[in-house]
């Protein structure tokens, strides 16, 4: 067991790492050559470095604004989400601005800038919502709004997605008020501001709808319904290896007239496949029944949220 725990610690920050590097070189590639900006964080540093005209680095804005937003996560989250942060926070400091000085300037032209920023706006989105649902699907987090967001989503139901969009908004208006310059040194017009606003709340837009499918999909659940004459073997299987609870319920086939006992289960959809591989290995002519559910609630899977009413007491 505690191999296959250290084993599961390791494949969880493998993919936290590989999602910031998708965010980060979304960001690097589609959103910073175009003088784009986004929303929580990363759109606060992308501001804050083309005001300077590069002088203060995406990456130590990002850092030093997550530190104070990691010690609220620390006392709400807990522990385990504040080591994973910690770690998805410093990849993506370093990586924000490392990824800046390695990636030639030709292909940020050729993929981005000469693509148009539409086009760029899109991808960008599309890259760092990949990312960000990456990273929390293993319990971690990119920092900023995605922390408000799980702090939120833990006591309320509240999209992650929705909340990081009207949060994002703020700041994207706000860019309008800020001086941008180019990397090439030229302030940015006024207009072009008004449209790089626009395109912001497209990048977020993007960013967030990808986002909620990408969680919604790696917490989406199966219920299965399995008939078999191995059905004791099957649910002890579910229960020791697949680390599953499951009902036996009593059935009759009416066809045979015959009883017959009908085992249920409901588990992720990520372990689908590897429970049909271990039914058919157990009994290769079992009946079953697959259906896709939404709400699971209970140990195990998703925790019932319910908004308290205050009880108004009249004098």
């Amino acid at each position: 067991m505690k191999i296959n725990e250290v084993l599961k610690t390791i494949k969880e920050y493998i993919l936290i790492a590989f999602g910031i590097l998708i965010y980060v070189t979304g960001w690097t590639i589609f959103l910073v050559p175009n003088n784009l900006v986004g929303g929580g964080v990363t759109g606060i540093s992308s501001i804050l470095q083309y005001a300077t005209g590069g002088a203060i680095r995406m990456g130590y804005t990002y850092f030093a604004i997550n530190l104070m937003l990691l010690i609220i996560a620390l006392f709400t989250l807990g522990k385990a989400f504040g080591i994973k942060t910690v770690f998805a926070i410093i990849l993506a400091s370093v990586g924000l601005n490392v990824l800046q000085d390695i990636i030639p300037a030709d292909i940020c032209y050729n993929l981005a800038v000469k693509n148009g920023k539409l086009l760029s706006t899109i991808i960008g989105g599309i890259t760092a919502g990949v990312g960000i649902g990456m990273t929390m699907s293993q319990g971690g987090s990119t920092g900023g709004t995605d922390i408000i967001a799980l702090v939120v989503n833990k006591y309320r139901n509240v999209s992650p997605g929705r909340m990081i969009l009207a949060i994002d908004v703020v700041i994207i208006g706000s860019s309008i008020i800020v001086p941008s310059y180019t990397p090439d040194g030229e302030l940015l017009p006024f207009t072009e501001k008004i449209v790089t606003v626009v395109y912001g709340l497209i990048l977020t837009t993007v960013c967030s709808t990808v986002l909620d499918l990408y969680i919604a999909g790696s917490k989406q659940s199966v219920q299965v319904f399995i008939l078999s004459k191995k059905y004791a073997e099957i649910a002890d299987m579910i229960t020791h290896d697949l680390h599953r609870g499951c009902t036996v319920l009593n059935g009759q086939g009416w066809y045979t007239k015959q009883e017959t006992y009908v085992v249920m289960v409901l588990t992720r959809k990520s372990d689908l496949n590897l429970l049909l591989k271990m039914i058919k290995n157990i009994d290769s002519n079992a009946f079953l029944s697959v259906a896709t559910v939404t709400g699971v609630y209970g140990q195990g899977f998703d925790a019932i949220k319910v908004k308290e009413k205050k009880n108004i007491i009249s004098a």
